[in-house]
């Protein structure tokens, strides 16, 4: 089958069809912000349910590896079962045991399909991790709160115990180096994600370093994460494909290699764009996140800040650029 697939595949790559009649990039209202153009368009998110992990450790080493490992493949619902990522790094002070920690929020589309994503994550690479535990870190509505800990606590075969403090439960799971401690129950919030915004750049060189001052300055913003490897996009996409198989594709009318066969958006002298994926837990934060990447953003060497949308037919928040940046 792979044969017939491949060979499938090779046919309709190589049947000769007309390109579509190419248009320069059409001339849109912009705002200049340090010498960078501001296109007059918007970025389209969409809702999500979110959850806030606080995982604490020994070390703040071993902290952060059960945060990179929880995060691992959650970069997009398109593939992944949640959006998932570092919010921010603890102190011992800012901790529920008085340990160095992480914050972590993952957003899926239904709270049914974050209890599983979560419990599955905590599971495999928390559980797993040496010396931590793990705790809510949203507020908590019984009737929009999922069992993490109350689920997990099975793994003890019998030999778990729970701990009730504070109007809390926890579960005392026992481990071949102690225990794992889990919170019984987690909050969750209607989150907003896909907040988003381009770079595009005159080379490779200089739109990813805008891309990755955007981060660094994103990452300074509370309630929000970048779900994609280094915070930075290089693939992004269009919904559908001329395969009928595939949800997503290349967004061709933004590849530089694609300017001569497609109804091209770079304008002059764009040869590189890296796009700037957020996911947060209200449209305030990340509305604040867009404002604050872009700005970190326009520097040498970038030609414009765009954004990505569906016309309106993806998602119910509407995010106008121009908005972030009042004349």
């Amino acid at each position: 089958m792979l044969g017939v697939s491949l060979a499938r595949e090779k046919n309709a790559m190589s049947t000769t069809t007309t390109p579509p009649t190419t248009e320069p990039a059409p001339e849109a209202a912009v705002r200049l912000v340090q010498g960078v153009e501001i296109e007059d368009t918007f970025a389209e998110a969409f809702g999500m349910t979110a959850a806030r992990l606080i995982i604490t450790a020994q070390s703040p080493t071993w902290a952060m590896i059960a945060a990179q490992a929880a995060t691992g493949y959650a970069t997009s619902v398109i593939g992944c079962d949640a959006e998932a990522g570092l919010e921010r790094e603890l102190s011992p002070q800012e901790t529920p045991d008085g340990r160095p920690g992480v914050s972590l929020l993952v957003f899926a589309f239904s709270r049914d399909a974050l209890q599983k994503a979560v419990v599955n994550r905590v599971a495999q690479c928390v559980l797993t991790c040496a010396t931590t535990a793990c705790y809510n870190g949203l507020p908590i509505d019984p009737a929009r709160s999922i069992k993490v800990g109350g689920a997990l606590r099975y793994f003890g075969d019998g030999w778990q115990v729970s701990k009730y403090l504070d109007g809390k439960r926890y579960w005392r799971v026992p481990t071949m180096d102690g225990e794992f401690l889990c919170e019984e129950t987690f909050g969750t919030v209607k989150g907003v994600a896909g907040g988003n915004f381009l770079i595009l750049g005159r080379s490779q060189e200089a739109a990813l370093a805008a891309a990755e001052a955007a981060v660094q300055a994103i990452r300074r913003v509370p309630e929000v994460i970048l779900p994609f490897p280094g915070g930075i996009v290089r693939s992004g996409s269009k919904v559908g494909s001329k395969y009928k198989a595939l949800k997503a594709s290349t967004n061709d009318a933004y590849c530089p290699t694609l300017r001569g066969g497609v109804a091209s958006r770079l304008p002059e002298g764009v040869n590189a764009v890296y796009e700037i994926v957020i996911d947060g837990l209200s449209l305030a934060a990340v509305e604040e996140a867009m404002r604050v990447g872009i700005t970190a953003a326009c520097q040498p060497g970038v030609v414009r800040i765009s954004a990505g949308n569906y016309g309106g037919k993806l998602g119910p928040y509407p995010i106008p650029l121009l908005r972030l940046f009042p004349a």
